[in-house]
């Protein structure tokens, strides 16, 4: 059988072999450069569509909750700033005692309260006063600023005295108790 024959006789039989070896058409856009089918085409543009959407969507999405984020931020700046507006209007009134009139141990005493109002209101957003005197020095939480002789030996890095306080906000260390440690000497 000839090769020229072969066509003939699979076209004879009902079968078309030209489906299973041509390739997709595709159009020429004229620049060389063929695009997909037509159907090809409305399928990627609708995907395309879909991608646009979706990064769209996304980004609306991503700048909602940084707005959020912000808003929730000054939501509770403000409630401890109102929180603080109670012991701040009472030092005011500290302030304005006259000295010529008022006994220097009320300023003293009214100066403790405000004090105490104001600690109390800044613990119950969370703060914690780091402990300090009579404790081990701790380098995580103390900054050591002098050393002074220990009487014995078990009082080695132990802390002397505090001179200025530390705070955690929420187990967060804001700022180390600045201490003096005790040395033994011997």
């Amino acid at each position: 059988m000839s090769d020229q024959d072969r066509p003939a006789a699979s076209a004879a039989d009902g079968q078309d072999t030209s489906a299973d070896t041509e390739a997709p058409r595709t159009a020429d856009t004229g620049d060389g450069i063929a695009s997909a089918p037509p159907a090809q085409g409305d399928e990627l543009s609708t995907m395309r569509d879909r991608h646009l959407r979706l990064a769209a969507e996304f980004d609306n999405y991503r700048k909602r909750v940084e707005r959020e984020k912000s808003d929730n931020m000054v939501r509770a700046q403000a409630q401890i700033l109102e929180r603080l507006l109670e012991p701040l209007d009472d030092l005011a009134r500290i302030a304005d005692f006259d000295p010529a009139t008022t006994a220097a141990g009320a300023l003293h005493e009214g100066a403790e309260m405000v004090e105490k109002k104001f600690l109390r209101v800044m613990e119950a957003a969370g703060l914690e006063m780091v402990e300090a005197e009579g404790k081990p020095f701790d380098p995580t939480i103390h900054e050591a600023l002098t050393t002074v002789p220990a009487d014995t030996a078990e009082e080695d890095g132990t802390v002397a005295q505090v001179y200025q306080k530390g705070y955690r906000f929420k187990g967060v260390l804001l700022r180390p108790a600045r201490v003096v440690v005790k040395k033994h000497q011997g």
